[in-house]
């Protein structure tokens, strides 16, 4: 067994070197002052394979959430990253939503994993370009972050893994219309199982090719 998955480690690690605009670092949670509050507002220009979309969190909707959103940006942890989900939502009918984060190296994908944080009230309305973190369970909120494409109201008061509705951390203030290019043919299949977190980018690369990317993601304001 530790033979198997030392070697699935290998392969998607290396696998990840010569990909076209693959990731340029690894960073882990101790590599950011996590526990530092972000600004009170902030702007994040994320440049994508489809064009740039800028979205603004306000700190007083998801205080948590929005501190982590900031110093994942202010790092560059995004730069590189596959936009791996372009699909409908699970616990809303008829919601779409695109989905970013987890690392395709699987080293520091399993250190983000145990770098959660706690759930938060809804405080926000979701509206189209609501911006909120993922998650699988109580108190799992690390680094996935999704973003609807269409009204997503339910999202607020949703009863989904144990945990009321999901906080809205920020809102697409320009570029909708960029999420709506982004490679969508593959809808929610790269989420339905557990090979993004066993074997990280390389599976993403072999069975879904095409699938757009985060090329660069910074704060551009803030105040």
């Amino acid at each position: 067994m530790r033979i198997r998955q030392l070697v699935l480690c290998v392969l998607a690690s290396a696998s990840l070197a010569p990909a076209a605009g693959a990731r340029p670092h690894r960073l882990m949670p101790a590599d950011l002052p996590l526990a530092a509050a972000a600004p009170d507002s902030f702007l994040a220009e994320f440049r994508t394979t489809r064009g740039t979309f800028v979205m603004k969190a306000r700190r007083a909707w998801s205080p948590l959430g929005v501190d982590r959103l900031y110093h994942l940006v202010a790092s560059g942890y995004f730069d590189g990253l596959v936009i791996y989900r372009v699909g409908e939502t699970k616990s809303v009918k008829g919601g779409r939503v695109v989905q970013f984060g987890a690392s395709g190296d699987t080293a520091e994908a399993h250190a983000w994993d145990r770098a959660t944080f706690a759930d938060e009230p809804v405080r926000q309305a979701h509206v189209t370009g609501a911006v909120n973190f993922a998650r699988g369970g109580p108190g799992t909120r690390s680094v996935e972050v999704a973003i609807c494409t269409t009204p997503c109201a339910p999202l607020d008061t949703v009863q989904y893994l144990g945990v009321t509705g999901f906080p809205t951390i920020a809102r697409v203030e320009r570029g909708l219309d960029v999420l709506d290019r982004l490679e969508g043919r593959y809808g929610n299949a790269p989420i339905e199982n557990d090979s993004l977190s066993i074997l990280g980018g390389a599976y993403l690369e072999r069975a879904f090719p095409g699938l757009d990317r985060i090329e660069r993601a910074r704060v551009i304001r803030r105040w």
